[in-house]
């Protein structure tokens, strides 16, 4: 396999996995019901701590996927590996550990 189908064969699978996540997190996500007769309010708290928790993750889920579609873009445009900020090449033991790096490691220190 050469770098860009490893880089793309990773990305596709971590995509994957993150929607997976976001589906079986769904039910936390929900909104919390406000009735104090069947949860009472510590667990009501609780609940309201848990969904704040759940949608923070979806949150981070969501931009991770972004970055993912854009490194497959990337890969689709001839783009991929070329920092988006300095147009340099992006040093291939970065992007072995993160695929969907879109900085080098000098303009990824300046943001």
């Amino acid at each position: 396999m050469t770098d860009e189908a490893t880089a793309r064969a990773q990305l596709l699978a971590r995509r994957t996995e993150l929607e997976a996540l976001s589906e079986t997190a769904r039910e936390a996500r929900d909104v919390v019901q406000l009735d104090q007769q069947s949860v009472g309010r510590l667990s009501r708290m609780d609940a309201m701590q848990g969904q704040a928790m759940a949608l923070a993750n979806e949150r981070q889920r969501a931009a991770e996927l972004g970055r993912i579609a854009a490194a497959l873009h990337r890969l689709d445009t001839g783009a991929y590996g070329e920092c988006l900020e300095c147009g340099e090449e992006i040093a291939p033991r970065r992007l072995a550990v993160d695929p969907a790096a879109a900085l080098c490691i000098a303009c990824a220190g300046n943001n």
